[in-house]
């Protein structure tokens, strides 16, 4: 695997894959700042594919739906991809019932909590 760029904690970049670090609760107070910049990122750096880590996230809502379905919607357009991992299952279960998961790949699940 290519050396990959990282730009802060949250952020890195890995040739044409941008690696996001989800927070520990990904709600409405922080969904807004994280889709602007992701967004920022695709676009600046031509990325095809977004790699969503869920290893610290223990809450989402909507919000965090909104994020993944956003960002899904914009790089399909251009043949990209939007992914998961570190998946714990009451995530997974919200991916689930939302429909999320037909079109976000869950790569990988943390252990059963």
């Amino acid at each position: 695997m290519e050396e990959g760029k990282l730009i802060d904690s949250t952020y890195a970049i890995f040739g044409r894959y941008l690696m996001v670090k989800m927070p520990a609760e990904l709600d409405h107070h922080n969904a807004t700042s994280l889709r602007i910049k992701t967004d920022e990122f695709i676009m600046d750096n031509k990325v095809d594919h977004v790699v969503f880590d869920f290893e610290d996230t223990a809450f989402m809502d909507s919000s965090g739906i909104g994020v993944l379905m956003g960002r899904y919607k914009k790089l399909s357009l251009f043949g990209g991809t939007v992914s998961a991992i570190h998946v714990k299952p009451r995530i997974r279960k919200i991916m689930e019932m939302s429909g999320v998961n037909s079109f976000v790949e869950i790569i990988s699940e943390t252990g059963r909590k």
